[in-house]
Protein backbone atom coordinates (compact mmCIF):
# COMPACT_ATOMS: atom_id res chain seq x y z
CA UNK A 1 0.00 0.00 0.00
CA UNK A 2 2.74 2.25 0.67
CA UNK A 3 4.58 1.38 -2.60
CA UNK A 4 1.68 2.28 -4.54
CA UNK A 5 0.36 5.56 -2.63
CA UNK A 6 3.13 6.97 -0.74
CA UNK A 7 5.20 10.06 -1.84
CA UNK A 8 8.46 9.28 -0.52
CA UNK A 9 10.61 11.97 -1.85
CA UNK A 10 7.76 14.67 -1.10
CA UNK A 11 7.06 15.34 -4.48
CA UNK A 12 4.68 17.85 -6.01
CA UNK A 13 2.12 15.74 -8.49
CA UNK A 14 3.58 17.12 -11.26
CA UNK A 15 7.27 16.18 -10.03
CA UNK A 16 5.75 12.82 -9.13
CA UNK A 17 4.31 12.52 -13.11
CA UNK A 18 7.51 12.89 -14.67
CA UNK A 19 9.41 10.82 -12.13
CA UNK A 20 7.28 8.05 -13.58
CA UNK A 21 7.83 8.88 -16.99
CA UNK A 22 11.54 9.11 -16.61
CA UNK A 23 11.64 5.63 -14.81
CA UNK A 24 9.35 4.38 -17.99
CA UNK A 25 12.25 6.04 -20.25
CA UNK A 26 14.79 4.47 -18.22
CA UNK A 27 13.03 0.95 -18.29
CA UNK A 28 12.78 1.04 -21.68
CA UNK A 29 16.46 1.98 -22.17
CA UNK A 30 17.50 -1.44 -20.12
CA UNK A 31 18.96 0.64 -17.91
CA UNK A 32 17.18 -0.34 -14.27
CA UNK A 33 18.55 -2.66 -12.46
CA UNK A 34 18.09 -4.85 -8.69
CA UNK A 35 19.62 -1.76 -6.72
CA UNK A 36 17.70 0.87 -8.50
CA UNK A 37 14.95 -1.74 -6.91
CA UNK A 38 16.41 -1.88 -3.56
CA UNK A 39 16.20 2.20 -3.31
CA UNK A 40 12.54 2.08 -4.18
CA UNK A 41 11.66 -0.18 -1.47
CA UNK A 42 14.11 1.56 1.00
CA UNK A 43 12.15 4.87 -0.04
CA UNK A 44 8.79 3.48 1.29
CA UNK A 45 9.77 2.98 4.42
CA UNK A 46 9.22 5.14 7.88
CA UNK A 47 6.20 7.17 8.16
CA UNK A 48 5.60 8.87 4.59
CA UNK A 49 4.04 12.51 4.39
CA UNK A 50 1.00 11.91 2.12
CA UNK A 51 -0.22 8.71 3.94
CA UNK A 52 -1.62 8.69 7.56
CA UNK A 53 -3.09 5.57 9.19
CA UNK A 54 -5.43 5.02 12.18
CA UNK A 55 -6.02 1.72 14.41
CA UNK A 56 -9.00 1.32 16.44
CA UNK A 57 -9.06 -0.91 19.22
CA UNK A 58 -9.27 -1.60 22.76
CA UNK A 59 -6.37 -3.55 23.25
CA UNK A 60 -3.59 -1.79 21.70
CA UNK A 61 0.16 -3.99 21.91
CA UNK A 62 3.06 -2.66 22.05
CA UNK A 63 3.76 -2.47 18.25
CA UNK A 64 -0.04 -0.96 17.69
CA UNK A 65 1.38 1.91 19.66
CA UNK A 66 4.24 2.14 17.95
CA UNK A 67 3.01 1.55 14.35
CA UNK A 68 0.00 3.85 14.85
CA UNK A 69 1.00 6.20 17.94
CA UNK A 70 1.93 9.65 18.02
CA UNK A 71 5.19 10.92 19.32
CA UNK A 72 5.37 13.09 22.37
CA UNK A 73 8.11 15.29 22.60
CA UNK A 74 9.83 12.65 23.73
CA UNK A 75 9.25 9.93 21.23
CA UNK A 76 7.38 7.97 23.08
CA UNK A 77 4.06 7.28 20.73
CA UNK A 78 0.81 7.64 22.28
CA UNK A 79 -2.94 7.26 20.98
CA UNK A 80 -4.84 10.35 19.63
CA UNK A 81 -7.56 9.33 21.76
CA UNK A 82 -8.39 7.52 24.67
CA UNK A 83 -12.11 6.21 26.06
CA UNK A 84 -10.16 3.87 29.22
CA UNK A 85 -11.99 0.68 30.74
CA UNK A 86 -11.81 2.80 33.53
CA UNK A 87 -14.14 5.74 32.63
CA UNK A 88 -16.47 2.89 30.71
CA UNK A 89 -16.66 1.17 34.11
CA UNK A 90 -17.30 4.24 35.91
CA UNK A 91 -19.85 5.64 33.57
CA UNK A 92 -21.47 2.58 32.97
CA UNK A 93 -20.96 1.64 29.55
CA UNK A 94 -19.20 -1.65 30.49
CA UNK A 95 -19.09 -4.07 33.88
CA UNK A 96 -16.11 -4.70 35.49
CA UNK A 97 -15.06 -8.45 35.25
CA UNK A 98 -12.27 -8.58 37.99
CA UNK A 99 -14.47 -7.64 40.98
CA UNK A 100 -15.95 -10.98 41.98
CA UNK A 101 -12.80 -13.70 41.49
CA UNK A 102 -12.17 -17.01 42.34
CA UNK A 103 -8.94 -18.64 41.87
CA UNK A 104 -8.91 -22.68 42.58
CA UNK A 105 -5.66 -24.51 42.30
CA UNK A 106 -5.11 -28.53 41.25
CA UNK A 107 -2.65 -30.71 43.29
CA UNK A 108 -1.79 -34.06 42.24
CA UNK A 109 0.25 -37.10 42.38
CA UNK A 110 0.88 -39.26 38.87
CA UNK A 111 2.54 -42.42 39.33
CA UNK A 112 4.41 -45.07 36.98
CA UNK A 113 1.92 -47.87 36.46
CA UNK A 114 4.74 -50.21 34.55
CA UNK A 115 7.55 -52.17 34.78
CA UNK A 116 9.50 -50.66 32.30
CA UNK A 117 10.97 -47.54 32.84
CA UNK A 118 11.59 -45.59 29.53
CA UNK A 119 13.40 -42.61 28.19
CA UNK A 120 11.21 -39.83 26.56
CA UNK A 121 12.10 -35.98 25.74
CA UNK A 122 11.25 -34.06 28.39
CA UNK A 123 9.70 -31.62 26.90
CA UNK A 124 7.14 -34.00 25.17
CA UNK A 125 6.70 -36.10 28.38
CA UNK A 126 5.88 -32.66 30.37
CA UNK A 127 3.52 -31.77 27.25
CA UNK A 128 1.76 -35.51 27.75
CA UNK A 129 1.29 -35.85 31.59
CA UNK A 130 -0.15 -32.29 31.64
CA UNK A 131 -2.31 -33.64 28.71
CA UNK A 132 -2.89 -36.84 31.01
CA UNK A 133 -3.99 -34.84 33.81
CA UNK A 134 -6.14 -32.17 32.37
CA UNK A 135 -8.21 -35.21 30.34
CA UNK A 136 -8.13 -37.36 33.53
CA UNK A 137 -12.10 -38.50 33.57
CA UNK A 138 -11.54 -37.88 37.49
CA UNK A 139 -10.10 -33.79 37.09
CA UNK A 140 -12.97 -33.70 34.54
CA UNK A 141 -15.78 -34.66 36.62
CA UNK A 142 -14.31 -32.80 39.81
CA UNK A 143 -14.66 -29.65 37.88
CA UNK A 144 -17.41 -30.42 36.40
CA UNK A 145 -19.70 -30.67 39.53
CA UNK A 146 -17.98 -27.44 40.74
CA UNK A 147 -18.98 -25.54 37.55
CA UNK A 148 -22.57 -27.57 37.56
CA UNK A 149 -23.48 -26.73 41.59
CA UNK A 150 -22.20 -22.95 41.36
CA UNK A 151 -24.65 -22.04 38.69
CA UNK A 152 -27.27 -24.01 39.80
CA UNK A 153 -26.93 -22.25 43.60
CA UNK A 154 -25.33 -18.52 41.99
CA UNK A 155 -25.72 -17.92 38.91
CA UNK A 156 -29.18 -18.73 37.42
CA UNK A 157 -30.80 -16.35 39.72
CA UNK A 158 -29.28 -13.94 37.93
CA UNK A 159 -30.25 -11.04 35.67
CA UNK A 160 -33.90 -12.16 36.78
CA UNK A 161 -33.38 -15.84 36.28
CA UNK A 162 -31.54 -15.23 32.76
CA UNK A 163 -28.29 -15.73 33.92
CA UNK A 164 -25.63 -17.56 31.06
CA UNK A 165 -22.67 -19.23 31.98
CA UNK A 166 -19.20 -19.86 29.57
CA UNK A 167 -16.74 -22.60 30.19
CA UNK A 168 -13.25 -21.89 28.68
CA UNK A 169 -11.43 -25.04 28.00
CA UNK A 170 -8.01 -25.74 27.14
CA UNK A 171 -8.81 -27.52 23.67
CA UNK A 172 -11.43 -28.88 21.27
CA UNK A 173 -10.29 -32.33 22.52
CA UNK A 174 -11.17 -31.13 26.25
CA UNK A 175 -14.61 -28.89 24.97
CA UNK A 176 -15.81 -32.61 23.74
CA UNK A 177 -15.08 -34.31 26.68
CA UNK A 178 -16.27 -31.67 29.04
CA UNK A 179 -19.23 -31.77 26.90
CA UNK A 180 -19.97 -35.53 27.86
CA UNK A 181 -19.03 -34.98 31.05
CA UNK A 182 -21.69 -32.25 31.49
CA UNK A 183 -24.36 -34.56 30.03
CA UNK A 184 -23.29 -37.34 32.63
CA UNK A 185 -23.53 -35.31 35.80
CA UNK A 186 -26.96 -33.34 34.37
CA UNK A 187 -28.37 -36.99 33.59
CA UNK A 188 -26.94 -38.37 37.49
CA UNK A 189 -28.68 -35.29 38.93
CA UNK A 190 -31.60 -34.93 37.22
CA UNK A 191 -31.06 -31.55 36.40
CA UNK A 192 -32.19 -32.30 32.64
CA UNK A 193 -35.27 -29.52 32.89
CA UNK A 194 -33.10 -26.74 34.65
CA UNK A 195 -29.78 -26.97 32.32
CA UNK A 196 -29.24 -26.87 28.78
CA UNK A 197 -25.66 -27.24 27.55
CA UNK A 198 -24.17 -25.70 24.01
CA UNK A 199 -20.74 -26.38 22.63
CA UNK A 200 -18.49 -24.23 20.28
CA UNK A 201 -15.30 -25.58 18.22
CA UNK A 202 -13.63 -25.35 14.68
CA UNK A 203 -13.13 -28.87 12.65
CA UNK A 204 -13.43 -31.82 13.50
CA UNK A 205 -12.65 -33.96 16.76
CA UNK A 206 -10.78 -37.65 16.46
CA UNK A 207 -11.66 -39.11 20.14
CA UNK A 208 -11.78 -42.93 20.59
CA UNK A 209 -12.39 -44.07 17.21
CA UNK A 210 -15.65 -41.44 17.04
CA UNK A 211 -15.45 -38.19 15.21
CA UNK A 212 -17.38 -34.82 17.24
CA UNK A 213 -18.19 -31.49 14.93
CA UNK A 214 -20.09 -28.78 17.08
CA UNK A 215 -23.20 -29.10 15.17
CA UNK A 216 -23.49 -33.19 15.34
CA UNK A 217 -23.34 -32.21 19.67
CA UNK A 218 -25.71 -29.55 19.49
CA UNK A 219 -28.11 -30.27 17.05
CA UNK A 220 -28.48 -26.57 15.46
CA UNK A 221 -26.54 -25.34 12.44
CA UNK A 222 -23.96 -23.58 13.80
CA UNK A 223 -25.46 -19.91 12.41
CA UNK A 224 -28.27 -20.09 14.86
CA UNK A 225 -25.57 -20.83 17.88
CA UNK A 226 -25.72 -16.98 18.91
CA UNK A 227 -29.78 -16.75 18.97
CA UNK A 228 -30.39 -20.03 20.49
CA UNK A 229 -27.68 -19.80 23.70
CA UNK A 230 -29.57 -16.03 23.88
CA UNK A 231 -32.99 -17.54 24.13
CA UNK A 232 -34.22 -19.56 27.29
CA UNK A 233 -33.49 -23.52 26.67
CA UNK A 234 -29.68 -23.37 27.06
CA UNK A 235 -28.07 -21.85 30.06
CA UNK A 236 -24.04 -23.00 29.67
CA UNK A 237 -21.49 -22.67 26.92
CA UNK A 238 -18.72 -24.62 26.31
CA UNK A 239 -16.13 -22.89 24.43
CA UNK A 240 -12.51 -24.08 22.41
CA UNK A 241 -11.39 -20.93 21.09
CA UNK A 242 -14.30 -19.92 19.40
CA UNK A 243 -16.30 -17.07 20.79
CA UNK A 244 -13.31 -15.91 23.27
CA UNK A 245 -13.18 -12.65 21.33
CA UNK A 246 -15.93 -10.57 19.82
CA UNK A 247 -18.96 -12.25 21.31
CA UNK A 248 -21.26 -10.29 22.32
CA UNK A 249 -24.02 -11.70 24.79
CA UNK A 250 -25.35 -8.97 27.41
CA UNK A 251 -26.95 -11.92 29.78
CA UNK A 252 -23.31 -13.86 29.92
CA UNK A 253 -22.54 -13.50 33.76
CA UNK A 254 -20.50 -16.09 34.93
CA UNK A 255 -17.17 -17.38 32.94
CA UNK A 256 -15.45 -20.66 34.23
CA UNK A 257 -11.56 -20.75 32.81
CA UNK A 258 -9.97 -24.32 32.45
CA UNK A 259 -7.44 -22.77 30.28
CA UNK A 260 -3.78 -20.69 30.76
CA UNK A 261 -4.42 -17.07 30.14
CA UNK A 262 -2.16 -14.09 29.42
CA UNK A 263 -1.66 -10.54 28.13
CA UNK A 264 -4.43 -9.44 25.67
CA UNK A 265 -5.75 -12.65 25.35
CA UNK A 266 -6.85 -12.68 29.39
CA UNK A 267 -8.25 -9.33 28.53
CA UNK A 268 -10.10 -10.22 25.58
CA UNK A 269 -11.48 -13.44 26.70
CA UNK A 270 -12.82 -12.11 30.50
CA UNK A 271 -14.40 -8.96 28.70
CA UNK A 272 -17.19 -10.71 27.04
CA UNK A 273 -19.04 -10.18 30.93
CA UNK A 274 -18.75 -6.62 30.41
CA UNK A 275 -21.61 -6.12 28.45
CA UNK A 276 -24.68 -4.66 30.18
CA UNK A 277 -28.22 -4.98 29.84
CA UNK A 278 -31.43 -4.57 32.47
CA UNK A 279 -30.99 -6.53 35.75
CA UNK A 280 -27.26 -6.93 35.05
CA UNK A 281 -24.88 -5.66 38.06
CA UNK A 282 -22.16 -7.46 38.55
CA UNK A 283 -19.78 -10.34 36.55
CA UNK A 284 -18.65 -13.51 38.54
CA UNK A 285 -15.26 -15.33 37.18
CA UNK A 286 -14.13 -18.85 38.46
CA UNK A 287 -10.47 -19.65 37.09
CA UNK A 288 -8.72 -23.51 38.16
CA UNK A 289 -5.74 -22.14 35.96
CA UNK A 290 -4.66 -18.87 36.28
CA UNK A 291 -3.84 -16.94 39.78
CA UNK A 292 -5.26 -13.71 40.36
CA UNK A 293 -1.48 -11.54 40.01
CA UNK A 294 -1.36 -13.38 36.34
CA UNK A 295 -5.01 -12.15 35.49
CA UNK A 296 -4.41 -8.56 37.46
CA UNK A 297 -0.88 -8.04 35.12
CA UNK A 298 -2.82 -8.89 31.86
CA UNK A 299 -5.48 -6.07 32.40
CA UNK A 300 -2.92 -3.56 34.02
CA UNK A 301 -1.77 -2.02 30.97
CA UNK A 302 -5.51 -1.62 29.59
CA UNK A 303 -7.03 0.04 32.76
CA UNK A 304 -6.36 3.47 31.87
CA UNK A 305 -4.03 4.61 28.81
CA UNK A 306 -2.05 1.96 27.35
CA UNK A 307 1.63 2.97 27.19
CA UNK A 308 5.36 1.84 26.87
CA UNK A 309 8.17 2.50 28.42
CA UNK A 310 10.37 2.92 25.42
CA UNK A 311 10.20 2.64 21.30
CA UNK A 312 12.05 -0.37 20.47
CA UNK A 313 16.03 0.20 19.16
CA UNK A 314 16.54 -0.14 15.92
CA UNK A 315 19.89 -1.82 16.79
CA UNK A 316 18.27 -4.74 17.43
CA UNK A 317 18.28 -5.58 13.97
CA UNK A 318 22.24 -5.44 14.04
CA UNK A 319 22.41 -7.61 16.67
CA UNK A 320 20.34 -10.15 15.79
CA UNK A 321 22.09 -10.50 12.50
CA UNK A 322 25.34 -10.25 14.17
CA UNK A 323 23.94 -13.69 16.35
CA UNK A 324 23.18 -15.54 12.68
CA UNK A 325 26.07 -14.44 11.25
CA UNK A 326 27.94 -16.24 14.16
CA UNK A 327 26.34 -19.61 13.01
CA UNK A 328 27.69 -19.82 9.24
CA UNK A 329 25.23 -20.94 7.59
CA UNK A 330 25.50 -18.56 4.82
CA UNK A 331 27.76 -16.30 3.12
CA UNK A 332 27.47 -13.13 2.17
CA UNK A 333 28.26 -13.71 -1.91
CA UNK A 334 25.34 -16.13 -1.37
CA UNK A 335 22.94 -13.10 -0.20
CA UNK A 336 23.98 -10.84 -3.28
CA UNK A 337 23.62 -13.49 -6.10
CA UNK A 338 19.93 -13.86 -4.76
CA UNK A 339 19.42 -10.19 -4.46
CA UNK A 340 20.42 -9.55 -7.93
CA UNK A 341 17.83 -12.36 -9.01
CA UNK A 342 14.96 -11.51 -6.33
CA UNK A 343 15.23 -7.79 -7.08
CA UNK A 344 15.52 -7.74 -10.29
CA UNK A 345 12.45 -5.44 -12.36
CA UNK A 346 9.35 -7.68 -12.65
CA UNK A 347 9.68 -6.67 -16.89
CA UNK A 348 12.75 -8.28 -16.69
CA UNK A 349 11.96 -11.50 -14.27
CA UNK A 350 10.95 -14.74 -15.86
CA UNK A 351 10.45 -18.33 -14.43
CA UNK A 352 14.30 -19.30 -14.58
CA UNK A 353 14.46 -17.02 -11.25
CA UNK A 354 12.78 -19.14 -9.76
CA UNK A 355 14.75 -21.87 -9.61
CA UNK A 356 18.32 -19.50 -9.80
CA UNK A 357 16.47 -18.14 -6.00
CA UNK A 358 17.07 -21.90 -5.15
CA UNK A 359 20.16 -22.55 -5.97
CA UNK A 360 21.44 -19.47 -3.59
CA UNK A 361 19.51 -21.21 -0.71
CA UNK A 362 20.24 -24.63 -1.23
CA UNK A 363 23.70 -24.31 0.33
CA UNK A 364 22.79 -22.44 3.77
CA UNK A 365 19.91 -25.06 3.97
CA UNK A 366 22.79 -27.63 3.69
CA UNK A 367 25.06 -25.80 6.34
CA UNK A 368 21.71 -25.23 8.69
CA UNK A 369 21.50 -29.32 8.66
CA UNK A 370 24.88 -30.13 9.76
CA UNK A 371 24.07 -28.16 13.14
CA UNK A 372 23.07 -29.71 16.16
CA UNK A 373 19.62 -29.64 16.85
CA UNK A 374 19.57 -27.49 19.56
CA UNK A 375 21.82 -24.89 17.32
CA UNK A 376 19.21 -25.44 14.49
CA UNK A 377 16.12 -24.11 17.48
CA UNK A 378 18.26 -21.11 17.96
CA UNK A 379 19.34 -20.02 14.03
CA UNK A 380 15.41 -20.61 13.34
CA UNK A 381 13.85 -19.03 15.97
CA UNK A 382 16.79 -16.25 15.43
CA UNK A 383 16.03 -15.99 11.93
CA UNK A 384 12.04 -16.01 12.34
CA UNK A 385 12.94 -12.95 14.72
CA UNK A 386 14.70 -10.83 13.00
CA UNK A 387 12.56 -10.88 9.88
CA UNK A 388 9.35 -9.87 11.96
CA UNK A 389 11.60 -6.91 13.93
CA UNK A 390 13.17 -5.42 10.62
CA UNK A 391 9.52 -6.02 8.75
CA UNK A 392 7.80 -3.73 11.94
CA UNK A 393 10.71 -1.36 12.47
CA UNK A 394 10.97 -0.40 8.67
CA UNK A 395 7.35 0.32 8.82
CA UNK A 396 8.11 3.11 11.14
CA UNK A 397 11.37 4.56 10.74
CA UNK A 398 13.98 4.44 7.77
CA UNK A 399 17.20 2.39 8.12
CA UNK A 400 18.26 3.25 4.35
CA UNK A 401 21.02 0.13 4.73
CA UNK A 402 21.01 -1.41 1.67
CA UNK A 403 23.06 -4.47 2.84
CA UNK A 404 20.64 -5.40 5.85
CA UNK A 405 17.57 -5.12 3.06
CA UNK A 406 19.25 -7.66 1.16
CA UNK A 407 19.39 -9.77 3.93
CA UNK A 408 16.07 -9.09 4.95
CA UNK A 409 14.89 -10.31 1.21
CA UNK A 410 17.29 -13.76 1.39
CA UNK A 411 16.00 -14.57 5.25
CA UNK A 412 12.25 -14.48 4.41
CA UNK A 413 13.11 -17.06 2.10
CA UNK A 414 15.85 -19.09 3.71
CA UNK A 415 12.91 -19.19 6.48
CA UNK A 416 10.31 -21.15 4.74
CA UNK A 417 13.20 -23.20 3.17
CA UNK A 418 14.59 -24.48 6.00
CA UNK A 419 13.45 -28.12 6.94
CA UNK A 420 10.70 -28.66 9.93
CA UNK A 421 12.40 -30.91 13.15
CA UNK A 422 10.76 -34.28 12.54
CA UNK A 423 9.69 -34.59 16.66
CA UNK A 424 8.28 -37.78 15.77
CA UNK A 425 4.53 -36.58 16.76
CA UNK A 426 3.21 -36.41 20.20
CA UNK A 427 3.76 -39.15 22.84
CA UNK A 428 0.71 -40.53 24.89
CA UNK A 429 1.67 -42.08 28.49
CA UNK A 430 -2.09 -42.91 29.84
CA UNK A 431 -1.35 -46.71 29.59
CA UNK A 432 1.97 -45.98 31.53
CA UNK A 433 1.17 -43.07 34.42
CA UNK A 434 -1.73 -43.31 37.02
CA UNK A 435 -3.41 -40.57 39.01
CA UNK A 436 -2.59 -41.18 42.50
CA UNK A 437 -3.28 -38.38 44.68
CA UNK A 438 -5.85 -35.30 43.53
CA UNK A 439 -7.16 -32.11 45.34
CA UNK A 440 -9.14 -28.40 43.82
CA UNK A 441 -8.39 -26.24 46.28
CA UNK A 442 -9.88 -22.62 46.70
CA UNK A 443 -6.98 -20.58 46.58
CA UNK A 444 -8.16 -16.50 46.58
CA UNK A 445 -11.71 -14.96 46.59
CA UNK A 446 -12.16 -11.20 46.31
CA UNK A 447 -12.09 -8.17 43.86
CA UNK A 448 -8.73 -8.06 41.83
CA UNK A 449 -7.81 -4.15 42.02
CA UNK A 450 -6.34 -1.93 39.21
CA UNK A 451 -5.23 1.05 40.46
CA UNK A 452 -3.38 2.22 37.55
CA UNK A 453 -2.15 1.39 34.35
CA UNK A 454 1.24 -0.29 33.92
CA UNK A 455 3.13 0.31 30.49
CA UNK A 456 3.58 -2.42 27.81
CA UNK A 457 7.06 -4.54 28.09
CA UNK A 458 8.78 -3.61 24.61
CA UNK A 459 12.10 -4.59 25.00
CA UNK A 460 13.58 -6.35 22.31
CA UNK A 461 16.69 -8.51 22.99
CA UNK A 462 18.37 -11.20 20.73
CA UNK A 463 18.69 -13.61 23.62
CA UNK A 464 20.71 -14.13 26.85
CA UNK A 465 22.25 -17.31 27.91
CA UNK A 466 20.06 -17.65 31.74
CA UNK A 467 23.05 -16.88 34.69
CA UNK A 468 23.66 -19.55 37.05
CA UNK A 469 22.44 -19.29 40.38
CA UNK A 470 23.99 -18.47 43.54
CA UNK A 471 24.69 -21.02 45.81
CA UNK A 472 23.69 -20.37 49.68
CA UNK A 473 24.01 -22.44 52.70
CA UNK A 474 21.07 -24.40 54.22
CA UNK A 475 20.92 -22.00 57.11
CA UNK A 476 20.26 -18.90 54.97
CA UNK A 477 17.82 -20.58 52.92
CA UNK A 478 15.81 -21.42 55.89
CA UNK A 479 16.20 -17.39 57.36
CA UNK A 480 15.16 -15.95 53.79
CA UNK A 481 11.16 -18.54 54.21
CA UNK A 482 11.03 -17.30 57.27
CA UNK A 483 11.64 -13.44 56.33
CA UNK A 484 9.61 -13.79 53.14
CA UNK A 485 6.27 -15.86 54.44
CA UNK A 486 6.76 -15.47 58.44
CA UNK A 487 6.72 -19.26 59.14
CA UNK A 488 5.88 -20.15 62.64
CA UNK A 489 7.17 -24.56 61.92
CA UNK A 490 9.34 -26.06 64.43
CA UNK A 491 12.01 -27.72 63.23
CA UNK A 492 11.49 -26.31 59.77
CA UNK A 493 15.73 -27.37 59.72
CA UNK A 494 15.00 -30.65 59.79
CA UNK A 495 11.92 -30.88 57.73
CA UNK A 496 14.06 -29.26 55.23
CA UNK A 497 16.83 -32.04 55.77
CA UNK A 498 14.58 -34.66 55.39
CA UNK A 499 13.27 -33.34 51.93
CA UNK A 500 16.86 -33.19 50.62
CA UNK A 501 17.87 -36.62 52.10
CA UNK A 502 14.99 -37.91 50.58
CA UNK A 503 16.27 -36.39 47.08
CA UNK A 504 19.97 -37.77 47.91
CA UNK A 505 18.63 -41.28 47.99
CA UNK A 506 17.05 -40.74 44.64
CA UNK A 507 19.96 -42.90 41.97
CA UNK A 508 18.05 -41.32 39.20
CA UNK A 509 18.17 -37.38 40.13
CA UNK A 510 21.99 -37.91 40.68
CA UNK A 511 22.69 -38.99 37.38
CA UNK A 512 20.18 -35.59 36.49
CA UNK A 513 22.62 -33.71 38.50
CA UNK A 514 26.05 -34.93 37.19
CA UNK A 515 24.79 -34.70 33.67
CA UNK A 516 23.06 -31.29 33.48
CA UNK A 517 23.30 -27.88 34.50
CA UNK A 518 21.68 -26.73 37.26
CA UNK A 519 19.08 -24.75 34.96
CA UNK A 520 18.22 -28.37 33.59
CA UNK A 521 18.10 -29.69 36.58
CA UNK A 522 15.03 -28.21 37.60
CA UNK A 523 13.27 -30.24 35.42
CA UNK A 524 13.67 -33.61 37.33
CA UNK A 525 13.64 -31.54 40.45
CA UNK A 526 10.65 -30.05 40.20
CA UNK A 527 9.04 -33.66 39.97
CA UNK A 528 10.88 -35.00 42.43
CA UNK A 529 10.22 -32.21 45.14
CA UNK A 530 6.31 -33.19 45.00
CA UNK A 531 6.58 -36.66 45.93
CA UNK A 532 8.87 -35.69 48.77
CA UNK A 533 6.21 -33.41 50.17
CA UNK A 534 3.34 -35.76 49.52
CA UNK A 535 5.28 -38.82 51.19
CA UNK A 536 6.35 -36.66 54.04
CA UNK A 537 3.15 -35.63 54.85
CA UNK A 538 2.00 -37.99 58.21
CA UNK A 539 5.54 -36.89 59.68
CA UNK A 540 5.75 -32.99 59.08
CA UNK A 541 1.55 -32.42 57.82
CA UNK A 542 1.53 -28.48 58.66
CA UNK A 543 4.47 -27.86 56.58
CA UNK A 544 3.60 -30.10 54.02
CA UNK A 545 0.24 -28.69 53.67
CA UNK A 546 1.31 -25.31 53.68
CA UNK A 547 3.93 -26.31 50.58
CA UNK A 548 0.81 -27.91 48.54
CA UNK A 549 -2.10 -25.17 49.59
CA UNK A 550 -0.03 -22.10 49.20
CA UNK A 551 1.68 -21.77 45.97
CA UNK A 552 4.05 -19.01 46.27
CA UNK A 553 5.35 -20.60 49.65
CA UNK A 554 5.66 -24.19 47.77
CA UNK A 555 7.83 -22.44 44.92
CA UNK A 556 9.75 -20.58 47.48
CA UNK A 557 10.84 -23.41 49.17
CA UNK A 558 11.45 -24.98 45.58
CA UNK A 559 13.77 -22.61 44.39
CA UNK A 560 15.90 -22.54 47.67
CA UNK A 561 16.18 -26.04 48.02
CA UNK A 562 16.88 -26.90 44.33
CA UNK A 563 20.75 -25.60 44.49
CA UNK A 564 21.33 -27.37 47.56
CA UNK A 565 20.48 -30.90 46.26
CA UNK A 566 21.43 -30.24 43.15
CA UNK A 567 25.20 -29.76 44.94
CA UNK A 568 24.74 -32.32 47.11
CA UNK A 569 23.90 -34.92 44.29
CA UNK A 570 27.06 -34.03 41.92
CA UNK A 571 29.46 -34.16 45.23
CA UNK A 572 28.28 -37.10 47.00
CA UNK A 573 28.25 -41.06 45.75
CA UNK A 574 25.37 -42.39 47.85
CA UNK A 575 24.29 -41.59 51.74
CA UNK A 576 23.09 -45.30 52.54
CA UNK A 577 20.52 -44.91 54.79
CA UNK A 578 18.04 -41.97 55.70
CA UNK A 579 15.48 -40.62 57.75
Amino acid sequence: MKVILGNAEGLTEEEQLQKVADEEAKEERKQSDSEDEIAKEMATHGRLPNLSFFAFTATPKAKTLEMFGTPDASGIPHAFHIYSMKQAIQEGFILAVLKNYVTYDTYFKIGKKIADDPRYEKSKANKALGKFLSLHPHNLAQKTQIIVEHFRTVTKDKIGGKAKAMVVTGSRLHAVRYYQEFQRYIKKMGYENELGILIAFSGTVHDGGEEYTEVSLNGIKESELPEKFHNGEYQVLLVAEKYQTGFDEPLLHTMFVDKKLSGVKAVQTLSRLNRTCFGKDDTFVLDFVNSAEDIRAAFAPYYEETSIEETTDANIVYELKSKLDEFRVYWQSEIEAFSKAFFKPTKKQGNMDFGVLNSFLDPAVDQYNGLDENEQEEFKSTLAKFVRTYTFLTNIIRLDDADLHKFHAYAKFLQKKLPKRDGGGPIFLDDEVSLQYYRVQKIFEGSIALEQSEPLPNKLHPGKPKPEEEKAPLSELIDKINEKFGTEFTNIDKVLEQIVSDMDANEELRVQARNNSQEHFRFPFNDAFMDVVIGRMAQNQQFCERVLDDAKFGDTVRDLLVGVVYERLRSTTGSGIHP
